[in-house]
């Protein structure tokens, strides 16, 4: 299994590719846009700018965006699960639009959202893999049009936020599963084998 990991520049993606790594996977780190869906499973990382991440988006958007709603497997993390929306108040540019709605600042005296928190809701994968506490570092967050996008909730402070969102056969997660110990690594496989198999 070929897994595509989008490189716009920023951050250290060492730590989510080690823990995608394994099981026959096989991780290619991608730039250029126009190329991101020529494997198996996306993979929209989540350290970084909302602007530079889209402006790397831009020119493949639409097919992007169009892929991902005919069913090609995607995995958003943080700013990768940000990216997935229309657009961003931290920045210029828009987003995949896969599912409709802004990312907004917190609404929180504490900003960013840094630390463990608790993680609730529908969302079957949480059960599966044992997650109940997860690792977040984030100052904005998804509010989508429709909440039903949203299977699993944070709050912090007074301002409740999706943890978890799905669309075709994405999964968006605002926190790190990558640094949720091992819970969050079980979560993070599960999620993968997840989107693999549902039917498109």
């Amino acid at each position: 299994m070929r897994v595509v990991v989008y490189d716009y520049g920023a951050g250290n993606l060492h730590s989510l590719c080690t823990a995608l790594a394994g099981g026959g996977r096989v991780l290619h780190v991608e730039s250029d846009a126009a190329r991101l869906v020529d494997g198996d499973l996306l993979v929209l990382p989540g350290v970084g700018a909302f602007s530079q991440a889209a402006a790397g988006l831009a020119a493949a958007r639409t097919s992007l965006r169009d892929a991902l709603r005919n069913g090609h497997p995607c995995l958003g993390i943080c700013l990768g699960a940000q990216l997935l929306m229309d657009s961003s108040e931290e920045g210029t540019g828009p987003g995949l639009g896969l599912i409709p709605g802004r990312v907004t600042r917190l609404q929180a005296r504490r900003a960013p959202h840094i630390g463990w928190n608790e993680v609730s809701g529908s969302e079957p994968l949480l059960a599966d893999s044992g997650l109940e506490l997860a690792w977040f570092a984030h100052g904005f967050a998804c509010r989508p049009d429709q909440p039903g996008y949203a299977t699993a909730w944070c709050r912090h402070e007074g301002d409740r936020f999706p943890a978890v969102l799905r669309a075709a056969r994405t999964i968006g997660v605002q926190f790190h599963p990558e640094k949720s110990s091992e819970p969050g690594r079980r979560f993070l496989r599960r999620a993968v084998d997840a989107v693999l198999t549902e039917a498109p």
